[in-house]
């Protein structure tokens, strides 16, 4: 009887679950309650889930369930709490570069810090004496200001949208998924000549980057044709986001510009300008919705050493 009691008692799990994407799936079997003793296949499936119920983006999730499936097959049929930092080791020494040692790591980091600070069945986590590694940024490519004038003229003449889309990348630094989340009422048209335009994030974990931008009487008077033509009801621009590289692709090319153009580097160019009139370190992070920590310094860095002067001139 007392062998019998140490059994782990089956867990019945919901007829269906709400995934990250509002879809009811059905588990195919039953599956056992989560323990120290517990296999990773049976932690992976109880993180995952509880990755879904935060609504984590779904590239995240199969992200991180990709690496941990990786991680089980390295390690065999072992308990969670038998996993250990050699085991770890070697299974990041499989790694072929420093981006994916660093998503890996990442990986078994948020499954642990899931077991130890809200299951609460773990004390340690074996990947907790690892750091990824350093992973230089890249110099970005900005556009020069006549192509940014020949962007904005391009997008002004495919549509209403094209145009404040654009607009909204290049001349206030949007992120693609900040451009997509914008709705009709967080554009404050109080004053038409100094319109605002409010960043929220509906996750209470990104809500630091929460920001209100001052825009002007340009955006403003573009704002009130794109409501006027297209009428949105819920958010301003119901695409997806290879739909809005897409977009972004098509104009640089009507505008004639050679080299890649994407959201990212019109957010870059943004950055840049910003520096050049004079904005410091510390108001490009609030800017640009970042943490003051050290990779987002060193990232808004860039941007203020491509602002500065040129180090010699034609004497």
């Amino acid at each position: 009887m007392a062998d019998a009691q140490k059994q782990p008692v089956p867990f019945q799990p919901p007829l269906f679950t709400i995934t990250a994407r509002g879809e009811l799936i059905r588990p195919v079997a039953e599956i056992p309650n989560l323990t120290a003793g517990s296999s990773l296949e049976v932690a992976r499936w109880w993180y995952r889930r509880h990755l879904e119920q935060e609504r984590r983006p779904l590239n995240t999730i199969t992200s991180y369930m990709y690496d941990l499936a990786l991680l089980q097959d390295f390690i065999g049929p072992k308990a969670i709490n038998r996993i250990s930092e050699g085991d770890v080791r070697r299974f990041l020494d499989l790694a072929q570069n420093k981006s994916t040692r660093k998503r890996r790591l990442t990986s078994i980091g948020g499954l642990f810090r899931y077991l130890i600070k809200d299951e609460r069945i773990l004390t340690e986590d074996p990947s907790d004496k690892f750091y990824p590694d350093f992973i230089q940024l890249k110099t970005p490519q900005v556009l020069f200001p006549d192509e940014q004038t020949r962007l904005l003229d391009a997008a002004r003449e495919e549509s209403a949208r094209t145009y404040l889309i654009i607009w909204l990348l290049q001349k206030l630094g949007l992120t693609r998924a900040e451009l997509l989340a914008l709705k009709i009422d967080h554009i404050d048209m109080s004053e038409p000549e100094e319109p605002l335009v409010y960043i929220f994030y509906d996750d209470v974990r990104w809500q630091p980057k929460e920001r209100k931008l001052a825009a002007t009487a340009e955006f403003g008077e573009a704002f009130r044709k794109f409501v006027l033509e297209y009428q949105p009801e819920r958010r301003l621009f119901e695409m997806m986001p290879q739909s809005v590289n897409k977009l972004v692709d098509r104009v640089a090319l009507a505008a004639s510009i050679g080299k890649r153009v994407t959201p990212q580097s019109l957010r870059d160019t943004f950055a840049v300008e910003q520096a050049k009139n004079g904005t410091t370190e510390t108001k490009l992070l609030q800017i640009l919705g970042l943490a003051p920590d050290s990779r987002n310094r060193r990232s808004v860095q860039r941007y203020t050493k491509l602002a500065q002067p040129p180090v010699a001139g034609v004497s």
